[in-house]
């Protein structure tokens, strides 16, 4: 099965987004004529409509920090590196668990570091 490209996404969430705000305005009267005229799913209207958010805007089940525990151990990392001491990805992994563990949570996997610094553009060009 093809994949949707990015625009593709973005445009009809653009339409989602103009469906909602024309039945809100009472300019359509429902649901299945915004979908009809917008060319948009009615269940994704109505979902939209519930408070359900859409997909991309939603933390992945995978991520087992919270974004708030992700800032925390960037600011750890960036000062241990402004005071001239590198932490290895052992040591992120340490922190990572510390932080884990205080609320109950499971560890996180020996490849976790590596792929955190990855996705962490301030932290990619120190680790390397």
């Amino acid at each position: 099965m093809a994949q949707r490209s990015a625009t593709v996404l973005a445009s009809n969430e653009s339409d989602v987004q103009l469906a909602i705000s024309s039945i809100n305005s009472n300019q359509i009267q429902s649901n299945r004529s915004a979908a009809a005229i917008y060319s948009v799913s009615e269940r994704t209207i109505r979902r939209r409509r519930a408070g359900v958010p859409a997909r991309r805007d939603c933390q992945p089940n995978s991520k087992k920090l919270t974004k708030l525990e992700e800032e925390v151990i960037v600011r750890y990392i960036l000062d241990l590196d402004q005071r001239g001491f590198a932490p290895t990805y052992a040591a992120v992994r340490v922190m990572a668990d510390r932080l884990l563990a205080a609320r109950g949570g499971e560890r996180v996997g020996v490849n976790w570091p590596s792929t955190f610094v990855k996705r962490i553009d301030s932290l990619t060009a120190r680790f390397n």
